[in-house]
């Protein structure tokens, strides 16, 4: 009898092991986690306390350094990226997204199974079977789709049923705040928690990832992350300015505005609706400035340190929440109402609003600078003797500010985008303090020439650009040149002759046609020339101009003339004889 009690207490204990034995999700997914963690955070929404029992059967649990990691998955180890849009406003929602790396020339192809990419050779070479998973065919092939199984393998690690449809080949295990949430998904999945209910500060969140295999599950990445939720707005500041040489390192030019462009790190638009207002103190004793615009100039009139103060207020409409009960009214009406001895006032018409505020802090430092720089004259260089190939072009260049230490050129094409030629060269000390410089650079062919000018120093860069047109020195162009030149002399010469023959033409024809009378010339005026017969005539008087009101003076001119010219008189001279021809006209 005593063999009996011993054998039926040895069934029961085996009976007990396996109910004692069973995990639970809190630890399956931390082993870090410190016991009744849950217990001081509320609810979320959508999630389920990790206190929940774990199939283990279908769901394996491998612990880290397990060997078994290493077979997980085909051709080597499948690596978790998490992340979060972490800050979050309390209130909020913050969303987490995880993407599984796959190792070398794998990746998840248009149905989900999980291929090899083409052209893609890893270590072990080409593999004559296109699919690391083929996860199509492994539900054409089994019962996994029917509904008959979907009390077996389709459900989740608590044993809740996947949604419809099912046809997705990771399981998606979140953990936080001692709370999971589980999902189907591909490659990559998203999750969203409003966080009104999270505690403030940094907290972990933990995903663990099951890849199906046949009728059960196979772990193949864990990861984690820390996220922030807080009741302060996240807010960013950036800050730039013209002609600053590095922004980044807080430092400014004086005397020129520096534009301050406020970033809220709002990624759910929770604060869309809210009215938000930004103070500013620019810590130079120019007083507080208060703006609903996100961006601001300011300018800095000394050098120096100054602290900047930001202080960002937004008011985010709400429920208004209930008042704190109070005592019942001692009138029938309420003692007869019902059982209640407390009454709650409900405000369901009024809007109320709670304020959240940001802060940015800054310490920027304000140094002299240069703050323009202009191209006042462009000219051409003429060198002595033969002209180089390349044509020089002189920039006289002025600036304000301080005095700069170097001078680059980039000269590019017209449209001032493609590169060319950038050349940098020190300002020389001789400067001195006005800032009246000339530059010189080369141009290599004709055409236009985008050309891009700065004057630096340790804490400035300031830019100007020029259009420069630049003229062919081809020898052949200029022999050209120099044959058109001669053309067009050799044109007005004979221009010129035409115009004076006609010019003498028209006073022959005047001389010839107008009234003449020949009188016996004195003594004196006798002889030949080159054998023709000469005549003296004297005495002449050309007609006035028409048109002309002052008639042309009385000219006397001797003058010589052949005896074959045609003269109308009445009798003809004798040969040798000498006359004198007067012609009288008037208008």
């Amino acid at each position: 009898m005593e063999c009996l009690y011993c054998f039926l207490g040895f069934l029961l204990l085996a009976a007990r092991l396996p109910m004692d034995a069973a995990k639970r999700f809190h630890d399956v997914l931390s082993n870090e986690r410190p016991s009744g963690y849950m217990r001081g955070h509320n609810q979320l929404n959508g999630w389920s306390s990790d206190e929940n029992d774990w199939n283990e059967k279908l769901y394996p649990v491998w612990k880290r350094g397990d060997s078994r990691w290493k077979s997980s998955w085909k051709g080597g180890r499948v690596q978790a990226v998490l992340t979060s849009d972490s800050p979050a406003l309390v209130g909020s929602t913050i969303t987490f997204a995880v993407n599984l790396v796959f190792p070398r020339c794998q990746k998840e192809d248009a149905s989900g199974n999980i291929v090899y990419e083409k052209n893609c050779r890893n270590d072990t070479g080409a593999s004559p079977d296109p699919y690391v998973y083929n996860w199509t065919a492994w539900t054409e092939d089994s019962d996994w789709g029917n509904d008959t199984s979907e009390g077996h393998h389709n459900v989740f690690p608590d044993g809740k049923p996947f949604p419809r449809p099912w046809r997705k080949n990771f399981v998606y295990v979140f953990h936080t705040l001692g709370q999971y949430f589980q999902k189907l998904g591909r490659c990559s999945v998203t999750v969203s928690i409003n966080t009104a209910n999270v505690s403030l500060g940094p907290q972990i969140m933990e995903v663990t990832v099951y890849r199906r295999h046949r009728w059960a599950y196979v772990p193949i990445a864990k990861v984690k992350d820390v996220y922030v939720v807080t009741d302060q707005i996240p807010v960013f500041v950036t800050m730039s300015q013209k002609n600053n040489r590095n922004s980044s390192d807080e430092t400014f030019l004086r005397d020129l505005p520096i534009t301050f462009n406020v970033l809220i790190h709002d990624p759910s638009r929770f604060l869309n609706e809210s009215a938000i207002y930004y103070k500013w103190n620019f810590g130079d004793n120019t007083g507080l400035f208060v703006s609903n615009n996100h961006t601001l100039n300011h300018t800095y009139v000394l050098n120096g340190t100054f602290s900047l103060n930001l202080t960002v207020q937004a008011e985010v409409p709400g429920p208004c929440p209930l008042p704190s009960p109070r005592p019942p009214k001692t009138t029938p009406s309420l003692v007869t109402a019902g059982d209640n001895t407390l009454e709650l006032r409900e405000i369901p018409d009024e809007s109320c609003h709670i304020t959240r505020y940001g802060y940015f802090k800054a310490t920027i430092t304000i140094v002299e600078g240069i703050l323009e720089v202009n191209i006042i004259q462009v000219t051409d260089v003429l060198m002595p003797g033969p002209q180089p190939d390349d044509s020089l072009v002189d920039f006289v260049v002025t600036c304000q500010g301080s005095i700069p230490t170097e001078v680059c050129t980039v000269i590019s094409d017209p449209s001032c985008q493609i590169t060319q030629n950038p050349v940098c060269d020190p300002v020389p000390m001789e400067l001195g303090d006005a800032c009246l410089l000339t530059v010189r650079r080369a141009f290599s062919g004709s055409g236009t020439y985008c050309m891009n000018l700065t004057l630096g120093d340790d804490a400035s860069l300031a830019l100007t650009s020029t259009l420069v047109s630049i003229t062919s020195r081809d020898p052949a162009s200029l022999l050209r040149m120099a044959n058109g030149i001669l053309v067009s002399l050799g044109c007005l010469a004979v221009l010129v002759t035409v115009i004076a023959f006609l010019m003498y033409k028209r006073i022959l024809y005047h001389l010839s046609h107008q009234g003449t009378s020949l009188h016996r010339a004195p003594a004196g005026c006798s002889g030949r020339m080159n054998g023709h017969e000469k005549y003296c005539v004297y005495g002449i008087t050309f007609p006035c101009d028409v048109g002309t009101a002052a008639p042309r003076p009385n000219l006397e001119k001797t003058v010589v003339l052949r005896s074959t010219l045609a003269f109308s008189y009445q009798q003809r001279a004798a040969e040798s004889s000498i006359y004198t021809v007067s012609h009288q006209g008037s208008h």
